[in-house]
This record gives structure tokens, C-alpha cells and sequence, in this order.
């Protein structure tokens, strides 16, 4: 029956004869399965597949053909290096009548997990981490970088120190004269009086791109997303007690940084791992009617293909 059905992108000419880099399609919606150790799911993903059109008089690509293979990711296989490898070669053969060379995908997707509470025992709650990730397939050179946010607290230093100094004048202004102070009095002032000046926090995100080894048995999410948590300090909780906010108040205490801080703090926590990982954090001020934003992008060279 097909075989009667007119096709112009094959039979009619390109009205200006030139090559196209890329030709394809953008924000499809399909189920993948992602399978990492201890964790398995099917997550809703959306995708962008594109290939180059090389022959320069054909007048169009076979967007079907691409489709039936992006299809193909909804048969329970879990997403790795080898299978997107794979995928992006498998595009390039579909359109082979148009000169194709090479491919490329773009899977975006939120990773769902759960989380324990940082000190109430069986107590969790569920978190969403946007992934991206990007492969290439030029000629026979395919790359994969993978893409994570991490949304956290941050608590400004210098705030912190402007708090602490008027607690400080405070203090002194109270016992102002008098001499060698009780312990009991000294405890009584601060539990009215120490949060006289508190200092500003927000909610924060860091969002990191890194390359992913071509023979990766997976795409290693997890690990790079717990490297990320540990080097904040203070990523934010999902369900929490009384205790829980206490501990959350006295990580952000403890772990005061300016937007510098933190891309210096991820950089440092994952170059020993990753080749060239490409850093973004913004700080949502609470302070500012403006963000906070940094970047650390070392050069790609020697990047993990």
C-alpha cells in the first residue's frame, strides 16, 4: 500500500540546493527505563533526535524512520553508553539515502528518589533531580555527557558576620558593667536573644555537566549526584521533624559559602573523578532582587569520550 503513496521528500528537489547540519526532531514523548545499582524505574523523558543532511538537492530526511527507533527505548533495555552508541548508528544507517554522517540525542528527564532524613529514623520523603543527557555521534567519534542539578541551602558569610557582630554589641550592651556573669545568665540571653540578627540563606542549584565513558556499564547518576550533595553540605530535605530542621539549621551554620564557594567546593569534590566537569551554580537571593551566579569550565581536553 505504501508503495502507492506519493513521498516529495524523495521525488521533489530541494528549492536551494545546500547541506543542513542538523534536520530532526525536538521534545518527543517516550518512556526509557534507567537502571543504576539498587535502582530501577521507567521515567517519563523527552527527546530530541537530529541527524545532518549532507546530500544537498534531497529535500527532506525520514522523520518516521527515526521515530520507530526512538520507539524502540520503550522495550524495558536501560539506558547506557553502549545503547545510545548503538541508537545514534542506527540513525545515521536509516538515512542513508540522504548522505547522513552523523547523529545526535538530547533525553531530558526528572530523576525521582528517595531520600532518609538526616537524623529521624524511618522517615523519608521523595526528590526530583532534572538529568540531561547529550550524545553525539560524529562519523565514528561518539561523546555522552551527562547533566544533574542538585538543589540546595546557602547561607551567605558575610551576612553571618554582620549577624554575629550585632549579637555581639547586643551582649555587650546587656551586661554592660557587670562582672564575672553566671553561665545560667549568660545561656538565658542567648536563648532569647542570639537570633537578635539572623543572617540570609536561599534556596540554591547546581547544575553539572560531565562526560560519561563510552564503555560505562551505566551512567553513573547517582554517584555524581551523592559527590555533589557531600561537597554542598547542605542539600535541601524532603520530609522532616522538629530534629531534622535542627540538623538542617546547624549543616547551613556550619557550612556558610558564597556562590564562589560552592562552584569552587563542587570543582574541587569532582575533578579527581570526572575529566573537565563543567560547573554552574546560581543562589537565589533573598537579600537581592537578583541571583548569584558562578561558573567553573576548565578546558574540555582530554574530556572521557
Amino acid at each position: 500500500m505504501s508503495a502507492a503513496l506519493p513521498d516529495v521528500s524523495m521525488t521533489e528537489l530541494a528549492p536551494a540546493v545546500s547541506p543542513l547540519e542538523w534536520v530532526g526532531m525536538k521534545d518527543i514523548d517516550l518512556p526509557v527505563t534507567l537502571a543504576e545499582p539498587g535502582y530501577r524505574r521507567e521515567l517519563h523523558a523527552r527527546i530530541d533526535a537530529q541527524v545532518d543532511l549532507s546530500a544537498p538537492d534531497v529535500k527532506g530526511i525520514h522523520m518516521s524512520r527515526l521515530y520507530r527507533l526512538l520507539d524502540k527505548l520503550n522495550n524495558g533495555q536501560a539506558l547506557s553508553p553502549v545503547l545510545l552508541a548503538n541508537l545514534l548508528r542506527a540513525m545515521v544507517e536509516s538515512q542513508a539515502d540522504c548522505k547522513s554522517h552523523s547523529a545526535r540525542l538530547r533525553l531530558a528527564f526528572d530523576l525521582l528518589v528517595r531520600r532518609s532524613a538526616l537524623v529521624t529514623d524511618n522517615l523519608a520523603g521523595w526528590k526530583s533531580y532534572p538529568v540531561r543527557l547529550d550524545a553525539n555521534l560524529v562519523g565514528e567519534r561518539f561523546a555522552l555527557r551527562s547533566t544533574v542539578q542538585v538543589t540546595y541551602s546557602s547561607t551567605c558569610p558575610c551576612s553571618a558576620a554582620l549577624s554575629r557582630q550585632l549579637i555581639e554589641q547586643g551582649f555587650l550592651g546587656a551586661f554592660a558593667g557587670q562582672g564575672l556573669l553566671e553561665p545560667a545568665a549568660v545561656a538565658s540571653w542567648l536563648r532569647e536573644q542570639a537570633t537578635l540578627a539572623t543572617p540570609h540563606s536561599q534556596r540554591s542549584e547546581a547544575r553539572v555537566e560531565v562526560a560519561v565513558s563510552a564503555d560505562a556499564p551505566s551512567l553513573g547518576l547517582f554517584p555524581l549526584i551523592d559527590r555533589i550533595e557531600q561537597a554542598l553540605a547542605t542539600p535541601v530535605q524532603t520530609a522532616v521533624k522538629r530534629a531534622d530542621e535542627q540538623a538542617f539549621a546547624a549543616l547551613n551554620g556550619q557550612n556558610q559559602m558564597f556562590v564562589e564557594d560552592a562552584a569552587r567546593r563542587i570543582q574541587a569534590a569532582l575533578s579527581p573523578h570526572y575529566a573537565a566537569p563543567q560547573v554552574y551554580v546560581r543562589h537565589v537571593e533573598s537579600l537581592h532582587p537578583h541571583d548569584a551566579v558562578a561558573w567553573s569550565e576548565p578546558s574540555r581536553e582530554g574530556a572521557v569520550a
